[in-house]
């Protein structure tokens, strides 16, 4: 997979950087992960031949089947002496107990909580400000990022209503920086500093141009919104997007309609229902505008669709934890990776692709009744809040 920004791109990488303060990089590889079972064996995989650490962060982290056998993995792995350091957060993962935890904590896996639930805390903002990162190291050498939590409604081999999810495995250059965002959200959660040079092992440049595109309240620019809307902005062939939630801020729905207008591909992938109906009525309040427009729209029909990306012409791809919405966008701490590589993005069309054609695409006379377009529209006020 090899791809060097184009003049486009570059200005595009450019606005990461000023944004997200995270340097244009490489990977030595990429691996598409379509589900959460794919993910789940190949990442227990990696736990298994760690020597060193392993940094997990996690928005969900389920008592559950998956959750117990990630839990049992890492404790093995700590036993042998590796050091484990598991960064929940507090909401996302709140069923967690300590009996569950306490088999980690037994052989000297450290385990901290993300703006912990405690009653002082409850009535401040910071309840709405949630981890929603999903990320692993291993070594400093591989990293996983996406959009797959740890429970059994992300694999699909335990339930066949499991999500449609998407991750990805990297390895080269790129894992010092997502090391450098763990070691920042520790500090932050626990007031320790992670050091030691077994955490920044020297790697080679790889041949995948690639950003890690941090976001969250700590910085008022947005980067992932920004990446978003600027990518769509400078597309000259398609824009395919794929997102759960579809709550689009004014920029976005205007560089989506816009690139409609200017004759693009341009498609958004949703699920049929969501895990919220109001959220999925939400994201119907907007589709009329959307077909006007030229946009296609595809309702995924088999199970819940969680995979986050965007692909935009034939070498664009941004993938992780980030959905297409205002909590997403300026609530959330998120995580995607930006890629600039052809390749990478034709397999991602290859997967699109297939969810598509198990997909409902969205007539451009949709008339939905009188009681279901009031039901959009009220929700649609709710947008700012979703």
């Amino acid at each position: 997979m090899r791809g060097t920004p184009d003049p486009q791109g570059a200005g595009l990488f450019r606005l990461a950087q000023a944004t997200g303060d995270m340097p244009v990089t490489s990977c030595t590889s990429v691996s598409v992960l379509p589900g959460g079972g794919a993910k789940f064996d190949t990442l227990l995989e990696a736990v298994a031949r760690a020597q060193d650490h392993i940094h997990m962060e996690y928005y969900i982290f389920e008592p559950d089947r998956t959750g117990t056998q990630v839990r049992d993995a890492l404790a093995e792995r700590a036993g042998a002496g590796v050091r484990v350091r598991l960064l929940l957060d507090a909401l996302g993962s709140a069923r967690l107990g300590q009996r569950f935890l306490r088999p980690l904590q037994e052989v000297g896996a450290e385990v901290a909580w993300f703006h912990p639930l405690r009653l002082r805390k409850v009535l401040r903002p910071m309840l709405n400000l949630r981890n929603h990162r999903k990320l692993v190291i291993i070594d400093g050498r591989t990293a996983f990022v996406g959009g797959v939590n740890i429970g059994d409604d992300s694999n699909e081999r335990l339930s066949t209503a499991a999500f449609r999810d998407l991750h990805l495995h990297m390895r080269g250059r790129i894992v010092s920086w997502l090391q450098m965002l763990f070691v920042e959200d520790w500090h932050y959660a626990v007031g320790a500093v992670l050091q030691g040079a077994e955490l920044w092992p020297t790697q080679p440049a790889g041949p995948i141009t690639a950003q890690v595109l941090p976001s969250g309240p700590d910085t008022p620019w947005e980067p992932i919104h920004r990446v978003f809307v600027s990518a769509m902005e400078r597309a000259q062939e398609r824009i395919w997007l794929s997102t759960p939630y579809f709550v689009p801020s004014e920029a976005g729905r205007m560089a989506l309609t816009s690139a409609a207008l200017r004759g693009l591909d341009v498609r958004l992938l949703v699920p049929r229902r969501a895990d919220s109906r109001v959220v999925t009525w939400a994201a119907r309040s907007y589709f009329d505008e959307l077909l006007r427009a030229g946009v296609r729209v595809f309702e995924y029909l088999p199970r819940m669709m969680h995979s986050k990306a965007l692909l935009v012409d034939g070498d664009t791809v941004v993938a992780g934890s980030a959905n297409f919405d205002h909590r997403s966008f300026r609530l959330n701490f998120e995580l995607s990776v930006l890629f600039h590589n052809r390749e990478l993005a034709s397999y991602l069309e290859l997967i699109l692709s297939g969810d598509m054609a198990q997909s409902r695409e969205v007539p451009p006379d949709r008339r939905p009744s009188p009681v279901m377009a009031l039901t959009e529209a009220t929700a649609r006020l709710l947008s700012p809040l979703l």
